[in-house]
């Protein structure tokens, strides 16, 4: 008996599930869900058997068959990573039906009040699943190392629509014959007036972090023969994000043709309210978007090609835990400055690279005193992944795949990765997989490139590679030169977009004066940028030079986006350092009055910042 996973109580003995049923009706009165999951396993089990949850209450475990109650604990201690263990014993049994009820403070749920949504009409609740959140939704073997198949019924009130991670069935009226599971309670609720049930289904094996479901007043707009675009309903929101994800079947193409055939059917987009915690979420059939990639410029379409990349590598083939997250993200960063290459152009990519590099080395530097974050393969026992979340898996990742391409030539990497691609698909891996699969299909690498450092040793390794594209070249160079006062000229910038100014403002040189990013601001107006990737960028360069200038826009901007981008840097050039004991008092109010806008993820980040330098 062994755990296969840090972050979970899957147990090595433990037959993994192949389906769950879930059956959820959504009480927007008291944010909770009210559900039944019945479990499907690989095999008939006896003896004790264990599943992940977080702030659930457990009503009943029940045999499909006879309805006879199986008996069950919870543990008496709530583990502050893995939450709580369901413990149940099974007699030679494949089969069972979890009822349970999540809580209002579930860490993957965000439920939404009027006020907080765009038409300020109805509620909205989405939920976010990654890394290990999917055990505060349902009951589950809450690992990647385990994929299921599953299928959903969603009883929402009939004025909101839902979308799924999933193939939708069908919209309908609540039928009495399908309560199976739930208490008594809440069947006369179920076919209550007003009240409609969506269907969806999922056939094909995903982790559980890749389930996701979003209920509001949501309308959609087509933009592609795969691809449609759901938001709030508000026609600004819908055409905006129809205009910049117009090009999303141009990049679907050239994914297929880079890694084979595109395996989900659909590729739809929503965009959520502007506290979703990250840029994307990489749901298959569905991505989940923040809506500051709506950039009106079509740059944000990146972060759709870095979500499209995962239906290939993250989704197809998937970490088998967190401590080997470079598989799905380094992969996927390559993949997605493939597809950009391609559709926008060298130049753009280039950018996207030159951005990745700088984020990089700032986030060696942000774990230079647990340099076991550096690594490519990691250890994160008694770690929560959350808090650990950085660009090293994504770009030190990227720069692995990126110095084997470079030895053994594009076209023989290209193939290497079809083949990788086919034989892994629909299953959960480690580094050791991959790098046995690596040397037994390109003779020799191990003898061109240092394997181990790369993947086991700490910070950069010396063969990683710094762009060296003349546009990249060009905005660095501008913006070491500010060190002797100098600001761009106008004809220089002319043509900048906002990964330029991006690359520019995170280039610029720590003893940077506050009366030159104040000059910097007067001639471009960067603190007003509709880009938040440049406002962010800008904004954290002005607190870092003690700029109080700034405050009230910094108040703005932390008030009105939950993307963890943009609250990780900004609190943390708050509260970071010594002498800034106004700059804390600020961060700290901050905090308290925007914090129940914040997703549940992001609220930990920030508390876990502030608990830090505080």
């Amino acid at each position: 008996m062994a755990p296969i996973d840090p972050h979970s109580f899957t147990d090595s003995t433990d037959p993994p599930t192949t389906h769950i049923s879930l059956t959820l009706f959504f009480d927007f009165t008291t944010s909770t869900i009210h559900g039944s999951a019945l479990f499907t396993l690989q095999d008939p089990h006896s003896g004790p058997f264990s599943l992940d949850t977080r702030s659930l209450a457990i009503h009943s475990i029940l045999h499909p068959q006879t309805q006879t109650q199986i008996p069950f604990t919870l543990s008496p201690n709530t583990d502050p990573i893995k939450g709580t263990q369901l413990s149940l014993t099974l007699s030679n049994q494949s089969t069972f039906v979890v009822s349970f009820t999540t809580s209002p403070s579930s860490s993957a749920l965000q439920w939404l009040l009027p006020p907080q949504t765009f038409n300020k009409a109805h509620p909205f609740v989405y939920t976010q699943c990654q890394a290990i959140h999917a055990r505060s939704v349902f009951p589950c073997q809450d690992t990647p190392a385990v994929r299921i198949c599953y299928s959903a019924r969603l009883n929402i009130p009939e004025q909101l629509s839902a979308v799924m991670a999933a193939r939708h069935v069908e919209r309908r009226a609540p039928n009495s014959d399908e309560l199976f599971g739930l208490l008594p309670v809440w069947k006369e609720s179920w076919c209550g007036e007003g009240r409609v049930v969506e269907e969806f289904v999922m056939e094909q094996p995903v982790p559980p972090y890749l389930f996701a479901f979003a209920v509001g007043e949501l309308g959609n707009r087509e933009v592609g023969p795969r691809t449609r675009v759901y938001a709030e309903a508000v026609p600004a929101v819908l055409d905006s994000a129809a205009r910049e994800f117009a090009g999303t079947e141009d990049m679907i193409r050239e994914g297929e043709k880079l890694f084979g055939k595109y395996e989900w059917e659909r590729f739809d987009l929503l965009v959520l309210p502007p506290s979703f915690p990250y840029g994307g979420m990489e749901n298959p059939r569905m991505v989940f978007l923040t809506p500051t990639v709506i950039k009106g410029d079509a740059t944000g379409a990146q972060v759709v090609a870095h979500e499209l990349a995962h239906s290939w590598t993250g989704n197809l083939i998937t970490n088998k835990t967190n401590d080997h997250f470079w598989l799905n993200e380094g992969f996927t960063t390559y993949a997605e400055r493939r597809i950009v290459e391609v559709v926008q152009g060298e130049k753009r990519a280039a950018l996207n690279i030159g951005i990745g590099w700088r984020g990089l080395n700032e986030d060696i530097e942000r774990f230079k005193d647990n340099l076991e974050f550096t690594k490519l393969k990691t250890n994160q026992e008694g770690i929560d992944p959350d808090d650990v979340y950085s660009q090293v898996p994504y770009e030190k990742g990227f720069q692995f795949l990126w110095r084997i391409e470079r030895q053994v030539g594009r076209s023989a990497f290209d193939e290497f990765l079809k083949k990788y691609i086919a034989t892994f698909k629909f299953k959960s891996i480690d580094t050791e997989t991959f790098i046995d699969f690596l040397k037994a299909n390109i003779s020799g690498i191990e003898n061109q490139i240092d394997l181990v450092l790369w993947t086991e040793g700490t910070g950069i390794p010396p063969d990683a590679y710094e762009p060296e594209s003349s546009v990249y070249k060009m905005i660095v160079s501008l913006a070491n030169e500010s060190v002797n006062g100098r600001m761009p000229k106008e004809d220089e910038v002319a043509d900048w977009q906002g990964q330029e100014w991006e690359l520019y403002l995170d280039n610029l040189p720590k003893s940077i004066e506050a009366s030159q990013i104040k000059a910097l601001d007067s001639r471009y107006k960067l603190s007003e940028s509709k880009d938040y990737e440049v406002k962010v960028s800008f904004l954290q360069q002005a607190l870092s030079s003690g700029c109080k200038d700034y405050y009230s826009e910094v108040e703005k901007t932390l008030k009105e986006v939950g993307r963890m981008k943009y609250l990780r840097p900004l609190y943390t050039a708050l509260v970071k350092g010594s002498g800034k004991e106004e700059d804390k008092v600020f961060a700290k109010t901050l905090f308290s009055e925007a914090r129940e806008s914040y997703h549940p993820i992001a609220q930990g980040v920030v508390e876990s910042i502030l608990a830090k330098y505080l």
